[in-house]
C-alpha cells in the first residue's frame, strides 16, 4: 500500500500508531550510546551511498535505530520482518512516517504476507542483506540467481542463520561472501547470555503472571542462550534441569551446578520447559505425553520448529486461548499442554525483546559488518567472515566509555614481551 502522507512504499498496521512508535523509538535511543556514535559517523561519511540494502530483522525499537543508521551512512534500505510475532506495530508505522523507511512488517502476519515480503525485500535488488535466520539469503539462492551479481555480500546474527549459510557453502550455493555477526564476542556474549536470559523470563512472565520461584524449568539446550536463560531462572528462585546433546555443554552445566538429563527424563519433572536449541522438534509428541497437567512449553531458539506443536495439536481434543499469547492444548488423555507465543520467539512475542543496552552491541556489529563488506567489495571470497577483532575489541571500548568504565593498557615492557618468543620466565 501507499500512505496518504508519504510517498514511502509500505505495509504496516497502522500509520496513526507513528506517534506512539517515536516517542518509544527515542526512548531506546538513551541505551544505545554506541550504535549513535556511529550513526553519527556514518551521517559525516556516508559508506552506503549508492548502496542498496534490504534487511529482514525483528522490527522494534532497536532494529529502527540500525535503520536510522543506515540511512544515515546513504543506504537506500528496506526492512521486512523476521518473525510474524515479533513486529511491534507503533514501531514500523514511525519508521515510515518519521524517518522515511519503507517497512513491510505487520505484527501477526500470516505465512503468505511473510513469504510476500521476503519477495518484496528482494525486489529491491539489494546489494548487501541483513538476514535473521537467513531466510532472504536462502531464497535468493534459489529462486532469483540473477540477482547474484549484485549482491556484495550479508550479514547474519543467528545461530541458526549461520548453520544454514554453513551448510549453503558446503554444498557450494554460498557464492558470496556472509559476516558471521553472530560469533562476535561482543553480539553473542552479550545479546545471547544477557539478552535471552532477560527477556525470555519477561515474555513467560507477561504471558502468565506466573511465579517462577519453586518450579522447575527445564531448558533445552546449553549454548550462550541456554546459559543466560538457565542462570536468570535459576536467580528467580527456579529449580532448573538442563537437557544437551553437546557433552562438553552437558558437562558444562554440571559444573555450573544444574541437573543435566535426557529430555525423555525432564518432560515428567518440569512445570516450565524452555527451548533455546535452533533445532527441530526438540519437545515431541513422547515428551508431551509424560508432562505434568498444566505444563508450560515455551521457545526462544529462532524458528517455531523447536516444539512439535503439529502432532500436539493432533493429539489435542481442543484448542483455547486463556491470555495473550497462551494456548491451552485439551489432550485426548485428560491432561493439558499450555503452549506460549505459537510456539514463536517467546521474547519477542509477549515482550519486547532484548533491552536497548544488548541490542546496542548487536546492532553495532551488524553496521559495522555491512560497512567491512562495502569497503572490501571485491576482496572477500565467498563464505563465511568472521567480524574482525578490532572491530570487536571497538564496539567493547566504546561500549566501556559510555558506561563510564576505564581499563588498564600494557606497557611498553608488557608488551615487548608479549610479543617474543626469546623472553623467558
Amino acid at each position: 500500500m501507499t500512505a496518504t502522507t508519504t510517498q514511502i512504499k509500505h505495509e504496516v498496521k497502522d500509520l496513526s500508531l507513528a506517534p506512539l512508535g517515536k516517542q518509544r523509538i527515542e526512548w531506546a535511543g538513551r541505551e544505545m550510546p554506541v550504535l549513535g556514535l556511529i550513526r553519527d559517523r556514518f551521517a559525516k561519511e556516508k559508506p552506503f551511498a549508492g548502496i542498496r540494502l534490504s534487511a529482514c530483522c525483528h522490527v522494534t525499537t532497536e532494529t529502527a535505530h540500525l535503520a536510522i543508521a543506515l540511512k544515515a551512512g546513504g543506504a537506500d534500505a528496506v526492512l521486512i520482518a523476521s518473525n510474524p510475532l515479533s513486529t511491534q506495530d507503533d514501531v514500523a508505522a514511525s519508521l515510515v512516517v518519521d524517518y522515511g523507511i519503507p517497512v513491510f512488517a505487520i505484527k501477526g502476519e500470516d505465512n503468505a504476507t511473510y513469504n510476500r515480503h521476503v519477495e518484496i525485500a528482494l525486489d529491491h535488488k539489494p546489494n548487501i542483506i541483513i538476514d535473521d535466520g537467513s531466510d532472504v539469503t536462502v531464497h535468493l539462492v534459489q529462486h532469483r540467481q540473477n540477482q547474484l551479481s549484485d549482491i556484495i555480500g550479508t550479514t547474519e546474527e543467528t545461530t541458526t542463520g549461520i548453520v544454514r549459510l554453513a551448510a549453503m557453502f558446503k554444498d557450494g550455493a554460498l557464492s558470496f561472501p556472509a559476516m558471521n555477526v553472530n560469533d562476535a564476542e561482543t553480539k553473542h556474549f552479550f545479546d545471547n547470555r544477557y539478552g535471552t536470559g532477560q527477556s525470555t523470563l519477561d515474555g513467560i512472565i507477561r504471558a502468565t503472571n506466573i511465579l517462577l520461584a519453586g518450579k522447575t524449568i527445564v531448558v533445552a539446550g546449553y549454548g550462550w542462550c541456554g546459559k543466560g536463560t538457565a542462570l536468570r531462572a535459576r536467580g528467580m528462585g527456579a529449580n532448573v534441569i538442563v537437557t544437551e546433546i553437546n557433552a562438553v555443554r552437558a558437562l558444562e552445566a554440571t559444573m555450573d551446578g544444574f541437573r543435566v538429563m535426557p529430555m525423555e527424563e525432564a518432560a515428567s519433572q518440569g512445570d516450565i520447559f524452555i527451548t533455546v536449541t535452533g533445532n527441530k522438534h526438540v519437545i515431541r509428541g513422547e515428551h508431551f505425553a509424560q508432562m505434568k497437567d498444566g505444563a508450560i512449553v515455551c521457545n526462544s531458539g529462532h524458528f517455531d520448529i523447536e516444539i512439535d506443536l503439529k502432532t500436539l495439536g493432533a493429539e489435542a481434543s481442543e484448542v483455547r486461548t486463556v491470555r495473550p499469547f497462551t494456548q491451552q492444548y485439551h489432550l485426548k488423555s485428560g491432561k493439558s499442554v499450555i503452549v506460549l507465543g505459537e510456539g514463536r520467539l517467546i521474547n519477542l512475542a509477549a515482550a519486547e525483546g532484548h533491552p536497548s543496552a544488548v541490542m546496542d552491541m548487536s546492532f553495532a556489529n551488524q553496521a559495522m559488518a555491512c560497512e567491512y563488506l562495502v569497503k572490501n567489495k571485491g576482496k572477500l571470497q565467498p563464505g563465511l567472515h568472521s567480524i574482525p577483532v578490532e572491530v570487536d575489541q571497538e564496539i567493547a571500548r566504546l561500549k566501556l566509555a559510555a558506561m563510564g568504565i576505564n581499563m588498564d593498557t600494557l606497557t611498553s615492557e608488557q608488551l615487548e614481551y608479549i610479543n617474543s618468543w626469546t623472553s623467558g620466565t
